[in-house]
């Protein structure tokens, strides 16, 4: 089945590397679920020295006025979150193999009107409790769990941790900006939408955003 799915979606000249480490995250249900062209972009490890680029739009953002604040706050660990709110400005994501951990290292920048634009880095691991936790620098991680809805492939956190060389502790709740969802959604024709919303217990939903790619090149 992978095989035939790689030659269906491979461009002429083009070789794509069967990585099975989203796929190993899911009931062999769930992935079949997923539309092609999910399987393919999940299933694309890039070659050493090679890099995946999407390019996209912003078409929604938005922070409640705690989460404004709290977003701020997370400045101090290299703002992980979106600190801006513009819409229509351009956003590009690169995607690159991390020989280190092997992951992948994932970079989002995203313009601004004015200044410069924000650049977030993480990376991906497969480690931890559920098989995947995205690090943003400082000793932090986020373990996430993959689930299929509705056709779309979601990252939902599980849990924030701080590490100190071998030793890791859980962050109580109160350290973390609550529960995050990524969503990503295809649109078909080579386009797909990313959704992200960060919601706490206590003061509901703190940040929301949507943005639709392409990929650009590989």
């Amino acid at each position: 089945m992978a095989s035939a799915r790689r030659s269906d979606f491979a461009a002429p000249g083009e070789i794509l590397l069967d990585d099975g480490r989203f796929r190993a995250l899911l009931a062999a249900d769930d992935w079949g679920r997923l539309p092609l062209a999910t399987w393919r972009r999940f299933s694309k490890r890039p070659a050493a020295g090679r890099t995946i680029v999407y390019v996209g739009e912003v078409e929604q953002s938005h922070h409640s006025r705690i989460g404004w604040w709290i977003v701020q706050l997370m400045r101090v660990i290299g703002a992980p979150l979106p600190t801006g709110t513009e819409t229509k400005v351009p956003m590009v994501v690169t995607v690159t193999e991390d020989a280190a951990s092997g992951g992948q290292v994932w970079s989002r920048v995203c313009a601004r009107s004015c200044g410069f634009p924000q650049v977030i880095h993480s990376a991906m691991r497969f480690a931890g409790s559920t098989g995947l936790e995205e690090y943003v620098g400082f000793g932090i991680s986020m373990a996430l769990r993959l689930r299929v809805e509705d056709g779309a492939l979601l990252f939902e956190s599980a849990g924030y941790s701080l590490s100190f060389g071998r030793l890791r502790l859980p962050l109580p709740e109160w350290l973390t900006p609550g529960a995050l969802t990524a969503a990503h959604i295809d649109l078909g024709g080579a386009a797909f939408r990313v959704t992200l919303s960060v919601a706490h217990p206590r003061w509901g939903e703190l940040v929301r955003r949507s943005a639709v790619f392409r990929e650009a090149a590989s």
